[in-house]
Protein backbone atom coordinates (compact mmCIF):
# COMPACT_ATOMS: atom_id res chain seq x y z
CA UNK A 1 0.00 0.00 0.00
CA UNK A 2 1.81 3.14 -1.65
CA UNK A 3 1.54 6.29 0.58
CA UNK A 4 3.17 9.44 0.78
CA UNK A 5 2.69 10.17 4.16
CA UNK A 6 5.20 10.29 6.31
CA UNK A 7 5.95 7.49 9.51
CA UNK A 8 7.02 8.01 12.86
CA UNK A 9 9.52 6.09 14.08
CA UNK A 10 10.91 7.83 16.69
CA UNK A 11 9.99 9.85 19.83
CA UNK A 12 12.30 12.40 21.31
CA UNK A 13 12.89 11.87 25.14
CA UNK A 14 15.67 14.32 26.26
CA UNK A 15 18.96 16.11 26.28
CA UNK A 16 22.00 14.36 26.46
CA UNK A 17 25.47 15.97 27.11
CA UNK A 18 26.11 19.57 26.00
CA UNK A 19 26.29 19.81 22.53
CA UNK A 20 22.59 19.25 21.08
CA UNK A 21 22.25 15.48 21.39
CA UNK A 22 18.57 14.16 22.16
CA UNK A 23 17.83 10.95 23.36
CA UNK A 24 15.40 8.81 20.88
CA UNK A 25 12.97 5.97 21.52
CA UNK A 26 12.61 3.85 18.24
CA UNK A 27 8.92 3.17 17.84
CA UNK A 28 9.36 -0.24 16.18
CA UNK A 29 12.13 -1.30 18.81
CA UNK A 30 14.40 -1.19 15.83
CA UNK A 31 17.44 1.45 15.08
CA UNK A 32 19.21 -0.46 12.07
CA UNK A 33 17.26 2.52 9.71
CA UNK A 34 18.04 5.45 12.09
CA UNK A 35 22.04 5.27 10.69
CA UNK A 36 21.09 5.33 6.76
CA UNK A 37 18.87 8.73 7.48
CA UNK A 38 20.38 11.91 6.16
CA UNK A 39 17.17 13.93 7.48
CA UNK A 40 13.87 13.46 9.26
CA UNK A 41 11.21 15.69 10.23
CA UNK A 42 10.35 16.94 13.72
CA UNK A 43 6.64 17.16 14.56
CA UNK A 44 4.89 18.08 17.88
CA UNK A 45 1.74 20.28 18.88
CA UNK A 46 3.87 23.53 17.79
CA UNK A 47 5.79 22.85 14.94
CA UNK A 48 7.18 20.73 11.86
CA UNK A 49 10.30 21.10 10.65
CA UNK A 50 12.77 19.18 8.30
CA UNK A 51 16.15 18.77 9.43
CA UNK A 52 19.62 17.35 8.53
CA UNK A 53 21.16 14.67 10.63
CA UNK A 54 24.28 15.58 11.86
CA UNK A 55 24.95 11.83 13.74
CA UNK A 56 23.15 8.93 15.03
CA UNK A 57 24.96 6.40 17.81
CA UNK A 58 24.15 3.91 19.99
CA UNK A 59 21.45 1.10 19.71
CA UNK A 60 18.08 -0.04 20.64
CA UNK A 61 18.35 0.69 23.97
CA UNK A 62 20.01 4.14 24.00
CA UNK A 63 19.34 5.74 20.30
CA UNK A 64 21.56 9.20 20.36
CA UNK A 65 20.68 11.42 17.78
CA UNK A 66 22.12 15.23 16.47
CA UNK A 67 20.36 17.41 14.19
CA UNK A 68 21.71 19.99 12.35
CA UNK A 69 20.84 23.51 14.11
CA UNK A 70 20.45 21.94 17.48
CA UNK A 71 23.29 22.94 19.24
CA UNK A 72 22.57 22.92 23.05
CA UNK A 73 21.00 21.50 25.65
CA UNK A 74 18.43 24.04 26.19
CA UNK A 75 17.80 23.66 21.93
CA UNK A 76 17.15 19.69 22.30
CA UNK A 77 14.81 20.18 25.63
CA UNK A 78 12.51 22.17 23.15
CA UNK A 79 12.00 19.09 21.64
CA UNK A 80 11.33 17.20 24.19
CA UNK A 81 8.59 14.25 23.30
CA UNK A 82 8.28 15.22 19.51
CA UNK A 83 7.70 12.78 17.10
CA UNK A 84 10.42 11.87 14.44
CA UNK A 85 9.09 11.08 11.09
CA UNK A 86 10.16 9.61 7.79
CA UNK A 87 9.12 8.84 4.34
CA UNK A 88 8.10 5.07 4.38
CA UNK A 89 10.77 4.35 2.09
CA UNK A 90 13.17 5.27 5.29
CA UNK A 91 11.01 3.68 8.21
CA UNK A 92 12.01 0.05 9.53
CA UNK A 93 11.18 -2.73 6.94
CA UNK A 94 8.47 -4.47 7.95
CA UNK A 95 8.40 -8.11 9.00
CA UNK A 96 5.42 -10.51 7.88
CA UNK A 97 2.62 -9.96 10.30
CA UNK A 98 3.24 -6.27 10.71
CA UNK A 99 1.72 -2.98 9.67
CA UNK A 100 2.58 0.74 10.05
CA UNK A 101 0.04 2.19 12.05
CA UNK A 102 -0.53 4.97 9.73
CA UNK A 103 -1.70 1.97 7.60
CA UNK A 104 -4.30 0.76 10.15
CA UNK A 105 -5.96 4.06 11.05
CA UNK A 106 -8.99 4.78 9.09
CA UNK A 107 -9.66 0.86 8.25
CA UNK A 108 -13.14 -0.15 9.09
CA UNK A 109 -13.21 -3.18 11.87
CA UNK A 110 -15.76 -5.42 10.74
CA UNK A 111 -17.13 -8.22 12.05
CA UNK A 112 -19.13 -11.19 10.42
CA UNK A 113 -21.10 -13.72 11.60
CA UNK A 114 -20.17 -16.52 9.43
CA UNK A 115 -17.16 -17.71 8.40
CA UNK A 116 -18.17 -18.35 4.56
CA UNK A 117 -18.29 -14.35 4.61
CA UNK A 118 -14.91 -14.32 5.12
CA UNK A 119 -14.12 -16.65 2.64
CA UNK A 120 -15.08 -14.14 0.01
CA UNK A 121 -12.89 -11.27 1.40
CA UNK A 122 -13.12 -8.69 3.67
CA UNK A 123 -14.06 -6.26 1.06
CA UNK A 124 -17.15 -8.57 -0.45
CA UNK A 125 -20.72 -7.12 0.73
CA UNK A 126 -22.38 -9.84 2.97
CA UNK A 127 -25.78 -9.92 5.21
CA UNK A 128 -23.78 -11.03 7.87
CA UNK A 129 -21.06 -8.05 7.60
CA UNK A 130 -21.19 -5.71 10.67
CA UNK A 131 -19.20 -2.69 10.59
CA UNK A 132 -17.91 -2.50 14.42
CA UNK A 133 -16.26 1.08 13.46
CA UNK A 134 -13.16 2.41 12.44
CA UNK A 135 -9.51 2.36 13.60
CA UNK A 136 -8.50 5.75 14.98
CA UNK A 137 -5.29 4.96 16.54
CA UNK A 138 -2.55 2.11 17.55
CA UNK A 139 -1.85 2.69 21.39
CA UNK A 140 0.83 0.50 23.50
CA UNK A 141 -0.79 -1.32 26.00
CA UNK A 142 0.52 -3.13 29.22
CA UNK A 143 0.69 -6.68 27.40
CA UNK A 144 0.65 -5.20 23.40
CA UNK A 145 -0.76 -2.90 21.05
CA UNK A 146 -4.30 -1.66 21.56
CA UNK A 147 -6.34 -0.11 18.39
CA UNK A 148 -8.49 2.60 19.21
CA UNK A 149 -11.76 2.36 17.58
CA UNK A 150 -14.94 4.62 17.21
CA UNK A 151 -17.47 2.59 17.37
CA UNK A 152 -20.45 2.65 14.60
CA UNK A 153 -23.55 4.08 14.96
CA UNK A 154 -25.12 -0.11 15.09
CA UNK A 155 -22.77 -0.98 17.06
CA UNK A 156 -23.66 1.97 19.90
CA UNK A 157 -27.27 0.75 19.71
CA UNK A 158 -26.83 -2.90 20.42
CA UNK A 159 -24.42 -2.04 23.45
CA UNK A 160 -25.12 -0.75 26.93
CA UNK A 161 -21.98 1.44 26.74
CA UNK A 162 -22.43 4.89 26.23
CA UNK A 163 -18.69 4.56 24.98
CA UNK A 164 -18.09 6.01 21.80
CA UNK A 165 -14.52 4.71 21.33
CA UNK A 166 -13.31 1.14 22.70
CA UNK A 167 -10.04 -0.57 22.92
CA UNK A 168 -9.08 -4.08 20.89
CA UNK A 169 -6.59 -6.00 21.60
CA UNK A 170 -4.22 -6.32 18.37
CA UNK A 171 -3.79 -9.88 18.63
CA UNK A 172 -4.90 -12.94 16.91
CA UNK A 173 -7.57 -13.78 19.31
CA UNK A 174 -9.25 -11.06 18.67
CA UNK A 175 -8.46 -9.32 15.44
CA UNK A 176 -8.45 -12.00 12.47
CA UNK A 177 -7.40 -10.73 8.50
CA UNK A 178 -6.03 -7.32 7.69
CA UNK A 179 -6.83 -6.35 4.76
CA UNK A 180 -4.67 -2.87 3.63
CA UNK A 181 -6.16 -2.68 -0.07
CA UNK A 182 -9.36 -2.27 0.76
CA UNK A 183 -8.65 -0.74 4.70
CA UNK A 184 -10.81 -3.14 6.44
CA UNK A 185 -9.59 -5.32 9.35
CA UNK A 186 -11.86 -8.22 10.84
CA UNK A 187 -12.84 -8.37 13.93
CA UNK A 188 -13.27 -12.25 16.12
CA UNK A 189 -15.92 -10.97 18.73
CA UNK A 190 -18.36 -9.12 19.83
CA UNK A 191 -18.20 -9.28 22.88
CA UNK A 192 -14.76 -7.21 23.18
CA UNK A 193 -16.12 -4.27 22.32
CA UNK A 194 -18.81 -4.25 25.78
Amino acid sequence: MASKAKLVIGIIRGSHGLTGKFKVESTSGECEHFFKLDEVTVKNDLLEKTFKVESVEGNSNSLLMKLEGINSPEDAKKFQGSEILVPRDKASPLKEGEFYVEDLKQCKLVYFSDEKSTKKGLAAKSDTAIEAGIITDVLEGGSGKLLEVELSERVKAMSDSADKRVLVPFNNEFIGTVDLNDKVVQLMHLWILE
